[in-house]
């Protein structure tokens, strides 16, 4: 029988080993201890996690996965099925609720771009000058956009979004895990009105990284403010959160609030 070390299964499956000790305290990877304490996992832990990496490309949570995981040990692919069915359509509804959002923002915008298109008025802005769009044609914040050089939220709502975070538990552990792991790959940090910079090395291809997580994180806490300024030479994460969130702001970056 197959047995595996914690850095042997890390380099079998591409996993990293604190990840790995994570889904073990989260009851998604189970592991044995050698006499001397160390940890060892079954031949099959790399199936597993391929499995587990699966599910959550799906955009499931860690509580579905753990379901998942109990039924697929009985051995019958029909009930994983079965269970993973449900599962999938509610994040088809979702997905396909937030293109609804992206498209009717996009026409807004695009409502928008015509009306600034069109002649200017003489001397300074007005109420109808197009540059000021009234409030309740807004259809709400999309939280992160994308440009080449830049991510950025499309408006100011995180300084009035409620400070509170739609996950919990294992969820929780892993999202703070994820970004103490970024953070690590920082080559400097410095206070900034709100929050803090973050600079990366130059070259260090992080950019997908920051603005996935970035992306991620802004789904579920609306208060904080993502900056990504992209440059050849650069790479800077600015990140704000109101004052009350300031304990949040280091738990999660691992720096002085």
């Amino acid at each position: 029988m197959t047995t595996y070390r914690i850095s042997q299964l890390a380099e079998r499956s591409g996993v990293p080993a604190t990840t790995l000790r994570f889904y073990e305290d989260a009851g998604l990877l189970p592991a044995d201890r050698t006499p001397s304490g160390y940890r060892v996992y079954g031949e099959d832990a790399v199936e597993r996690l391929a499995f587990i990496s699966s599910a959550k490309m799906l955009g499931l949570a860690l509580e579905e996965i753990r379901e998942l995981l109990d039924v697929r040990e009985e051995g019958v692919c029909a009930s994983v099925r079965a269970r993973m069915l449900p599962l999938v359509a509610d994040r088809i509804t979702q997905t396909d609720g937030r293109i609804a959002e992206l498209r009717a923002f996009s026409a807004h915008l695009a409502g928008v771009h015509a009306a600034l298109s069109g002649p200017a008025p003489a001397g300074a802005c007005g109420p109808d000058c197009g540059c000021t769009t009234p409030s309740t044609t807004a259809v709400g914040p999309v939280p992160i956009t994308l440009s080449p050089t830049r991510i950025e939220q499309a408006t100011e709502s995180w300084q009035e979004a409620p400070v509170a975070c739609k996950l919990g538990g294992a969820e929780l552990g892993e999202r703070t895990q994820q970004w103490h792991q970024l953070v690590g790959k920082a080559a400097g940090c410095e206070e900034i009105d709100d929050g803090f910079r973050l600079s990366f090395p130059a070259g260090a291809d992080l950019a997908g990284e920051v603005a996935a997580l970035a992306a991620a994180e802004q789904g579920c806490c609306a208060f904080f403010d993502f900056r990504l300024h992209l440059t050849p030479t650069a790479l800077q994460l600015e990140v704000r959160a109101p004052e009350s969130a300031a304990g949040m702001l280091a738990d999660l970056f691992g720096v002085p609030a």
